[in-house]
């Protein structure tokens, strides 16, 4: 139940982002559309207002990652849970065996006990593979005047004006920056432990 649960949240925090992205867009286009008219504190608005979309979309997607992360460890847990108890019983058969000397017995059980392993090793390195796939994203500084640029490229306008340099989103810049170290702290502690 909370394996689906995870599993379940992780799907929700992938369409979360998504939705993101469909918004990012829609903010680009609004900036093309005020510079074209010439409006460049509107495009700025609309400009801060993708970035903060995108850096949404980002914070969605990682989220997700590390959510099915532990999702994967979960199952694992669960799944080593009952390959040791299958070991167990293994173990048990194999005194049994052994008492008796039977050849074809012991090979029959040694051969089920290697397949245990087997599983045991596939699991935790698939469980391996899906932490060191959770990766952290950055985003460059002054996006939004290379937004800003890269909008009015597309739309073949030339930004003959000055872009006004103010401290515009850099509270918020800064708050995510340091949002993205911890989680980046906290996952390099993730794949040491495991």
């Amino acid at each position: 139940e909370h394996l689906f649960n995870l599993k379940f949240a992780a799907k929700e925090l992938n369409r979360n982002s998504k939705k993101c992205d469909k918004e990012e867009k829609a903010e680009k286009a609004k900036i093309k559309k005020a510079i074209q008219k010439g409006n460049m504190e509107v495009a700025r608005i609309h400009a801060e207002n993708a970035i903060r979309q995108k850096n949404q979309a980002i914070n969605f997607l990682r989220m997700s990652a590390r959510v099915d992360a532990v999702a994967a460890r979960v199952q694992t847990a669960v799944t080593m849970g009952k390959v040791t108890k299958s070991m167990a019983g293994v173990v048990k058969s194999m005194d049994a065996t052994l008492k008796s000397m039977n050849l074809e017995k012991i090979s029959a059980l040694m051969d089920k006990f290697e397949h245990q392993f087997e599983t045991l090793d596939v699991q935790t390195q698939q469980m391996e593979d899906t932490m060191s796939n959770t990766t952290t994203l950055t985003t460059p500084q002054n996006q939004v005047d290379m937004l800003l640029q890269e909008m009015a490229d597309e739309a073949g306008l030339d930004l003959n004006m000055e872009l006004p340099q103010g401290q515009t989103g850099s509270v918020g810049a800064s708050v995510a920056s340091g949002e993205q170290d911890e989680l980046s702290q906290r996952l390099a502690r993730l794949r040491d432990q495991v």
